[in-house]
């Protein structure tokens, strides 16, 4: 079995994120099934503090990962974006957005961000 997967902590101290025995409890599903979400890329996790998290913006109030997440994240990697710069780019504020691209995952504009991921990556 392969290591855990994370970046470096580029997130504003104040993103809340959380560990992933935390992340299994949302998700109602066992920590080796998260472990393999991240080995799979499905999600993006940092080491903060010494421990490895997720972002917890990352998940919806129902519990589940945001519905256009993990395919934007292959879209991001596919255009060659480290996960230090999706990162950045998902937690970065857009003047033309109102907020930021993951702020708008979570509403009925989620198409538009990843479509924006795809012409970013020609």
């Amino acid at each position: 079995m392969s290591a855990i997967p994370y970046c470096a902590d580029v997130l504003d101290p104040a993103v809340d994120v959380l560990q992933l025995p935390d992340v299994s409890k949302l998700l109602r599903l066992s920590v080796t099934r998260v472990q393999q979400m991240l080995r799979d890329g499905e999600l993006i996790a940092v080491r903060r503090n010494g421990v490895i998290a997720v972002p917890s913006v990352f998940f919806d109030e129902a519990g589940e990962v945001v519905r256009f997440l993990p395919g934007l994240l292959v879209v991001l990697r596919d255009g060659n974006f480290s996960e230090e710069e999706i990162l950045r780019w998902l937690f970065t504020e857009d003047e033309s957005l109102p907020g930021t691209p993951i702020s708008v995952l979570h509403t009925d504009h989620g198409r538009e961000i990843v479509r924006r991921a795809q012409a970013m990556g020609f």
